[in-house]
Protein backbone atom coordinates (compact mmCIF):
# COMPACT_ATOMS: atom_id res chain seq x y z
CA UNK A 1 0.00 0.00 0.00
CA UNK A 2 1.41 3.61 -0.94
CA UNK A 3 0.42 6.44 0.03
CA UNK A 4 2.68 9.50 -0.28
CA UNK A 5 2.48 12.64 1.43
CA UNK A 6 0.86 14.44 -1.81
CA UNK A 7 -1.93 11.99 -1.80
CA UNK A 8 -2.59 12.58 2.21
CA UNK A 9 -2.09 16.50 2.12
CA UNK A 10 -4.78 15.77 -0.87
CA UNK A 11 -7.08 14.31 1.27
CA UNK A 12 -6.94 16.93 4.29
CA UNK A 13 -7.15 19.51 1.52
CA UNK A 14 -10.25 17.52 0.90
CA UNK A 15 -11.41 17.48 4.35
CA UNK A 16 -10.94 21.24 5.20
CA UNK A 17 -12.22 22.81 2.25
CA UNK A 18 -14.97 20.50 1.98
CA UNK A 19 -15.31 21.59 -2.01
CA UNK A 20 -13.49 19.70 -4.79
CA UNK A 21 -13.24 22.96 -6.74
CA UNK A 22 -11.44 24.56 -3.46
CA UNK A 23 -9.39 21.78 -2.76
CA UNK A 24 -8.27 21.18 -6.16
CA UNK A 25 -7.06 25.09 -6.33
CA UNK A 26 -4.79 24.68 -3.04
CA UNK A 27 -3.24 21.39 -4.29
CA UNK A 28 -3.00 23.47 -7.98
CA UNK A 29 -4.70 20.63 -10.11
CA UNK A 30 -7.33 20.45 -11.93
CA UNK A 31 -10.67 19.50 -10.70
CA UNK A 32 -11.03 16.21 -12.83
CA UNK A 33 -7.03 15.72 -11.87
CA UNK A 34 -7.79 16.18 -7.87
CA UNK A 35 -11.11 13.72 -8.32
CA UNK A 36 -9.71 11.00 -9.68
CA UNK A 37 -6.40 11.41 -6.81
CA UNK A 38 -9.15 11.07 -4.26
CA UNK A 39 -11.09 7.93 -5.76
CA UNK A 40 -7.14 6.28 -6.12
CA UNK A 41 -6.69 7.00 -2.21
CA UNK A 42 -10.31 5.57 -1.06
CA UNK A 43 -9.44 2.38 -3.84
CA UNK A 44 -5.92 2.36 -2.19
CA UNK A 45 -7.08 1.75 1.45
CA UNK A 46 -10.81 0.34 -0.07
CA UNK A 47 -12.86 2.45 2.16
CA UNK A 48 -15.32 5.23 0.98
CA UNK A 49 -13.60 8.56 3.10
CA UNK A 50 -16.09 11.44 1.88
CA UNK A 51 -19.50 11.43 1.23
CA UNK A 52 -20.80 13.70 -1.59
CA UNK A 53 -23.43 14.95 -3.63
CA UNK A 54 -23.98 18.15 -5.78
CA UNK A 55 -23.80 20.24 -2.95
CA UNK A 56 -21.90 18.81 0.17
CA UNK A 57 -18.91 16.82 0.72
CA UNK A 58 -18.40 15.25 4.19
CA UNK A 59 -16.01 12.85 5.92
CA UNK A 60 -17.41 9.40 6.54
CA UNK A 61 -16.84 7.96 9.63
CA UNK A 62 -13.50 6.04 8.08
CA UNK A 63 -12.47 9.06 6.86
CA UNK A 64 -13.06 11.13 10.29
CA UNK A 65 -10.59 8.50 11.99
CA UNK A 66 -8.47 8.53 9.10
CA UNK A 67 -7.77 12.66 9.66
CA UNK A 68 -6.54 12.73 13.06
CA UNK A 69 -3.56 9.75 12.31
CA UNK A 70 -2.65 12.11 8.73
CA UNK A 71 -2.51 15.17 10.66
CA UNK A 72 -0.20 14.12 13.46
CA UNK A 73 1.92 12.11 10.58
CA UNK A 74 2.08 14.84 8.36
CA UNK A 75 2.84 17.47 11.85
CA UNK A 76 5.78 14.89 12.50
CA UNK A 77 7.22 14.96 8.81
CA UNK A 78 6.72 18.27 8.53
CA UNK A 79 8.76 19.25 12.04
CA UNK A 80 11.21 16.83 10.86
CA UNK A 81 11.88 18.10 7.27
CA UNK A 82 11.94 22.00 9.31
CA UNK A 83 14.44 20.74 11.51
CA UNK A 84 16.86 19.03 8.68
CA UNK A 85 16.73 22.36 7.29
CA UNK A 86 17.49 23.86 10.16
CA UNK A 87 20.72 22.19 11.05
CA UNK A 88 22.02 21.57 7.14
CA UNK A 89 21.17 25.70 6.99
CA UNK A 90 22.96 26.25 10.30
CA UNK A 91 19.73 28.11 11.59
CA UNK A 92 20.11 25.70 14.48
CA UNK A 93 21.94 22.72 16.12
CA UNK A 94 24.64 22.21 18.25
CA UNK A 95 28.76 21.82 18.35
CA UNK A 96 30.69 19.43 20.44
CA UNK A 97 34.24 19.15 20.65
CA UNK A 98 36.78 18.50 23.30
CA UNK A 99 40.16 19.79 23.53
CA UNK A 100 43.21 20.06 25.61
CA UNK A 101 43.21 22.72 28.54
CA UNK A 102 45.59 24.95 27.29
CA UNK A 103 44.05 25.36 24.14
CA UNK A 104 40.83 25.70 25.36
CA UNK A 105 42.01 28.96 27.50
CA UNK A 106 43.98 30.60 25.48
CA UNK A 107 43.64 29.96 21.41
CA UNK A 108 39.48 28.53 21.81
CA UNK A 109 37.73 31.70 22.87
CA UNK A 110 38.63 33.96 20.28
CA UNK A 111 38.03 31.33 17.48
CA UNK A 112 34.25 30.56 19.39
CA UNK A 113 33.24 34.20 19.53
CA UNK A 114 34.05 34.33 15.64
CA UNK A 115 31.56 31.21 15.32
CA UNK A 116 29.43 32.41 17.39
CA UNK A 117 28.91 35.74 15.42
CA UNK A 118 28.72 33.82 11.82
CA UNK A 119 26.11 31.27 13.67
CA UNK A 120 24.58 32.82 16.74
CA UNK A 121 22.06 30.14 16.42
CA UNK A 122 24.16 27.02 16.80
CA UNK A 123 25.34 25.69 20.82
CA UNK A 124 28.73 25.30 21.41
CA UNK A 125 30.09 22.06 23.98
CA UNK A 126 33.25 21.82 25.18
CA UNK A 127 35.00 19.54 27.01
CA UNK A 128 38.54 20.79 28.11
CA UNK A 129 40.39 17.66 29.05
CA UNK A 130 43.81 16.13 28.13
CA UNK A 131 44.28 14.11 25.10
CA UNK A 132 43.54 11.00 26.11
CA UNK A 133 40.08 11.62 26.77
CA UNK A 134 39.24 13.92 24.07
CA UNK A 135 40.04 10.59 21.81
CA UNK A 136 37.95 8.97 24.02
CA UNK A 137 35.27 11.47 23.59
CA UNK A 138 35.42 11.52 19.79
CA UNK A 139 35.32 7.96 19.18
CA UNK A 140 32.35 7.39 21.45
CA UNK A 141 30.49 10.62 19.59
CA UNK A 142 30.32 12.89 22.44
CA UNK A 143 32.54 15.10 20.67
CA UNK A 144 32.43 15.60 16.81
CA UNK A 145 36.17 16.23 16.68
CA UNK A 146 38.70 17.13 18.76
CA UNK A 147 41.77 19.69 19.40
CA UNK A 148 44.65 16.01 20.58
CA UNK A 149 48.39 16.51 20.70
CA UNK A 150 49.07 12.81 21.53
CA UNK A 151 47.63 9.37 20.70
CA UNK A 152 45.78 10.56 17.14
CA UNK A 153 47.50 7.73 15.47
CA UNK A 154 45.01 5.36 15.67
CA UNK A 155 43.36 3.49 12.66
CA UNK A 156 39.95 4.32 13.56
CA UNK A 157 40.81 8.43 13.82
CA UNK A 158 41.43 10.74 11.19
CA UNK A 159 43.85 13.72 12.11
CA UNK A 160 45.31 16.71 10.63
CA UNK A 161 47.83 19.06 11.55
CA UNK A 162 46.57 22.24 12.96
CA UNK A 163 49.93 23.40 14.07
CA UNK A 164 53.85 23.22 15.27
CA UNK A 165 53.67 24.62 18.84
CA UNK A 166 57.28 25.72 19.96
CA UNK A 167 58.55 25.65 23.71
CA UNK A 168 59.63 28.18 25.71
CA UNK A 169 61.77 28.86 28.73
CA UNK A 170 59.98 30.78 31.35
CA UNK A 171 61.76 31.80 34.45
CA UNK A 172 61.88 34.77 36.58
CA UNK A 173 63.00 38.01 35.21
CA UNK A 174 66.53 38.16 37.00
CA UNK A 175 67.21 34.57 36.40
CA UNK A 176 70.52 33.72 34.67
CA UNK A 177 68.87 32.29 31.87
CA UNK A 178 67.07 34.93 30.88
CA UNK A 179 69.76 36.91 30.21
CA UNK A 180 72.14 33.98 28.37
CA UNK A 181 72.59 34.32 24.88
CA UNK A 182 72.38 30.63 23.55
CA UNK A 183 70.62 27.93 26.23
CA UNK A 184 71.42 24.36 25.46
CA UNK A 185 69.75 21.04 27.34
CA UNK A 186 72.57 21.36 30.08
CA UNK A 187 71.81 24.52 30.77
CA UNK A 188 68.27 23.37 31.08
CA UNK A 189 68.96 20.77 33.04
CA UNK A 190 70.75 21.95 35.75
CA UNK A 191 68.38 24.64 37.00
CA UNK A 192 65.12 23.28 39.52
CA UNK A 193 62.43 22.38 37.06
CA UNK A 194 58.95 22.72 37.96
CA UNK A 195 57.21 20.09 35.99
CA UNK A 196 53.75 19.39 34.94
CA UNK A 197 52.37 15.75 36.18
CA UNK A 198 52.99 12.92 33.98
CA UNK A 199 49.15 12.46 32.58
CA UNK A 200 50.47 15.57 30.22
CA UNK A 201 51.63 14.82 27.26
CA UNK A 202 53.94 17.90 27.57
CA UNK A 203 56.07 16.64 30.67
CA UNK A 204 56.38 12.95 28.92
CA UNK A 205 58.05 14.74 25.68
CA UNK A 206 60.02 16.76 27.44
CA UNK A 207 61.34 13.81 29.06
CA UNK A 208 62.05 12.16 26.15
CA UNK A 209 63.76 15.24 24.46
CA UNK A 210 66.44 16.02 27.64
CA UNK A 211 67.24 12.42 27.50
CA UNK A 212 70.00 11.49 28.32
CA UNK A 213 70.68 14.90 30.66
CA UNK A 214 68.28 14.29 33.67
CA UNK A 215 66.37 16.51 35.08
CA UNK A 216 66.36 18.71 37.99
CA UNK A 217 62.45 18.11 39.47
CA UNK A 218 61.95 20.50 42.22
CA UNK A 219 57.99 19.98 42.01
CA UNK A 220 55.08 18.32 40.08
CA UNK A 221 52.00 20.35 39.75
CA UNK A 222 48.37 19.76 37.92
CA UNK A 223 47.35 23.25 36.89
CA UNK A 224 50.26 25.66 34.94
CA UNK A 225 48.40 28.58 37.26
CA UNK A 226 50.56 26.67 40.22
CA UNK A 227 53.04 26.50 37.46
CA UNK A 228 52.99 30.47 37.37
CA UNK A 229 52.79 31.12 40.92
CA UNK A 230 55.89 28.96 41.56
CA UNK A 231 58.17 30.16 39.41
CA UNK A 232 57.36 33.72 40.41
CA UNK A 233 58.14 33.08 43.68
CA UNK A 234 61.80 31.74 42.44
CA UNK A 235 61.49 28.38 43.48
CA UNK A 236 62.29 27.14 39.74
CA UNK A 237 62.17 27.42 35.84
CA UNK A 238 59.85 25.19 33.27
CA UNK A 239 59.44 24.44 29.62
CA UNK A 240 55.88 25.09 28.13
CA UNK A 241 54.94 24.94 24.11
CA UNK A 242 54.08 28.49 23.57
CA UNK A 243 50.67 28.13 23.27
CA UNK A 244 50.54 28.13 26.97
CA UNK A 245 52.39 31.29 27.18
CA UNK A 246 49.11 33.48 27.77
CA UNK A 247 49.40 31.95 31.99
CA UNK A 248 52.53 33.41 32.54
CA UNK A 249 51.95 36.99 31.27
CA UNK A 250 53.86 38.73 34.22
CA UNK A 251 56.18 41.54 34.54
CA UNK A 252 58.29 39.23 36.86
CA UNK A 253 58.23 36.78 34.41
CA UNK A 254 60.23 36.24 30.82
CA UNK A 255 59.89 33.51 28.12
CA UNK A 256 62.57 32.36 25.69
CA UNK A 257 62.22 30.34 22.73
CA UNK A 258 63.99 27.14 22.31
CA UNK A 259 65.66 25.95 19.54
CA UNK A 260 66.44 21.94 19.71
CA UNK A 261 65.39 19.02 17.64
CA UNK A 262 62.63 17.10 18.61
CA UNK A 263 60.82 19.86 21.38
CA UNK A 264 57.83 20.94 19.57
CA UNK A 265 54.34 19.96 20.76
CA UNK A 266 52.39 19.31 17.46
CA UNK A 267 48.39 20.15 17.43
CA UNK A 268 45.90 17.79 15.25
CA UNK A 269 42.49 17.99 14.63
CA UNK A 270 40.85 14.99 15.03
CA UNK A 271 37.45 13.32 14.04
CA UNK A 272 36.17 9.57 13.49
CA UNK A 273 38.02 7.90 10.43
CA UNK A 274 35.61 7.72 7.31
CA UNK A 275 32.75 9.68 9.19
CA UNK A 276 31.47 13.05 8.01
CA UNK A 277 31.21 16.02 10.25
CA UNK A 278 27.11 17.63 10.63
CA UNK A 279 27.08 21.01 9.33
CA UNK A 280 27.89 23.32 12.21
CA UNK A 281 31.06 21.18 13.18
CA UNK A 282 32.46 20.70 9.78
CA UNK A 283 32.08 25.00 9.78
CA UNK A 284 33.96 25.04 13.07
CA UNK A 285 36.33 22.85 11.68
CA UNK A 286 36.82 25.21 8.67
CA UNK A 287 37.29 28.09 10.75
CA UNK A 288 40.04 26.65 12.87
CA UNK A 289 42.01 25.59 10.15
CA UNK A 290 41.36 29.14 8.74
CA UNK A 291 42.65 31.04 11.88
CA UNK A 292 45.29 28.81 12.57
CA UNK A 293 47.11 29.41 15.96
CA UNK A 294 50.14 32.06 15.47
CA UNK A 295 53.36 32.04 16.93
CA UNK A 296 53.39 34.03 20.16
CA UNK A 297 56.44 36.66 20.57
CA UNK A 298 58.37 35.71 23.69
CA UNK A 299 58.76 37.99 26.53
CA UNK A 300 62.50 38.44 27.56
CA UNK A 301 64.09 41.65 29.45
CA UNK A 302 64.17 44.55 27.73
Amino acid sequence: MNLSTRDLRAFLALAEQRSFTRAAVQCHLSQSAFSSLIRAIEDTLGYRLFDRDTRNVELTPQGQLLESSVRRMLNDFDEMIDDFRGHATLSKGRVSIAALPSIAAGWLPGIFAEFRRRYPAIDIELADVLSAPSLERVRTGRADFALASSGVQAQDLEARLLCNDRFHLVCKADHPLARQREISLRDLSEAPFIHLARSHSVRLQLERAFHPYPMKTVMEVEQLATVTGMIAAGIGITVVPALTLYEFERPDLVSRPLRMPGLVRRIYLVKRRGASLPAAAQQLYALMLERKPRRPAARSRG
